[in-house]
């Protein structure tokens, strides 16, 4: 039964929410009076074999260490123990529209459920997904539904809530595996150049969990980036964002385009999604620069939602390189 259908709020999210306590989100945690929002970049320049692609093992430890400088240098298991609770569902929110090259990379997903089953998530309550099982394919991804092991999912196949999420501008019907099937989400987009948009991080990166993304990239997606992201079960399920820097794109994107990228060999986390695409838009602004690029203000496709999602309407989190506590490791 839906609780206030214009911000797509159901019975089980409220549920949740009461529940949540140390697991706050980035925008909660700051209302609750945290003075500053932690962005903490682990990079490893060594992270690639041989071969070019990212090594497993490098990917495993630079996870853990970055795990480890975000929540005060406990045990990566015992940093993921922070983040979600046994007995949950944790859905991992990829970003596969790309296919290989610029999605969330299948080693970075392997490494997060191995700590997560260490920290006492069952495989049966680990869920993969994003908007369509193809895509999830074509990035590498196995699709299945067995109720025993890890699932991976479009949503295409798990359908959409019957019932309108509804915030200003925006409107749309939500991924039934956000609102029904998980109680908690990680947040794994990659860090990549938008031609509409900008930039495509952890704010947009939740235009996977609604119907119709294709109606809210018209001015650069504002405000619909910043109004889709307060949509009630986003706000309260979404707990960690877990960006794929492992190769990162500066140009070009969303689709893979390998002039315009690079290995970048990190990985950044953040509560607070707004100072994470902040940090990370100014990332690939400095790629930009170096290249003799045009910056993307020039081009008129600088991400201004990400302010929007700043203001005192959204309080989503900080934009301000003040309240920025950025920690590189």
């Amino acid at each position: 039964m839906r609780i206030g259908p214009q911000h797509g709020i159901t019975r089980r999210g409220l549920l949740g929410a009461s529940l949540a306590g140390a697991w706050l989100t980035g925008s909660a945690a700051r209302a609750a009076g945290a003075e500053k929002s932690k962005v903490v970049i682990a990079r490893d320049p060594a992270l690639r074999g041989g071969g070019g692609a990212p090594d497993s093992g490098r990917v495993l430890k630079l996870l853990d260490r970055a795990m480890q400088s975000f929540y005060g240098g406990v045990s990566p298991v015992d940093a993921w123990k922070k983040v979600v609770r046994p007995g949950e569902v944790v859905g991992l929110k990829v970003n596969c529209l790309s296919g290989k090259g610029a999605a969330t990379s299948t080693v970075l997903v392997e490494a997060i459920c191995e700590r997560l089953q260490q920290a006492g998530i069952p495989q049966k309550n680990i869920v993969i997904w994003d908007r369509l099982s193809s895509d999830l394919e074509s990035a590498g991804f196995r699709v299945a539904s067995r109720a025993d092991r890890i699932r991976a999912i479009g949503n295409d196949t798990a359908g959409y809530d019957g019932e309108l999420a509804v915030y200003g501008s925006a409107g749309s019907l939500l991924s039934k595996t956000l609102t029904h099937t998980c109680d908690a989400v990680i947040n794994l987009p990659v860090l990549k150049d938008h031609g509409i948009a900008g930039v495509t991080l952890a704010l947009k990166n939740l235009f996977g969990a609604i119907h119709n993304p294709n109606k809210y990239h018209v001015n650069t997606g504002d405000p619909y980036v910043a109004d889709v992201n307060m949509f009630e079960p986003i706000r309260q399920k979404v707990r960690l964002t877990v960006c794929d820097a492992l190769t990162a794109q500066y140009e070009g994107g969303p689709s893979y385009m390998p002039q315009w990228s690079w290995p970048y060999n990190g990985l950044m986390l953040a509560r607070d999604p707004v100072a994470l695409d902040y940090t990370g838009w100014q990332i690939l602004e400095r790629k930009r620069a170096e290249k003799g690029m045009k910056t993307l203000a020039e081009l008129h496709r600088e991400p201004v939602y990400i302010a929007t999602a700043a203001d005192a309407r959204h309080k989503l989190g900080t934009n301000d390189p003040k309240l920025i506590d950025l920690v590189e490791v």
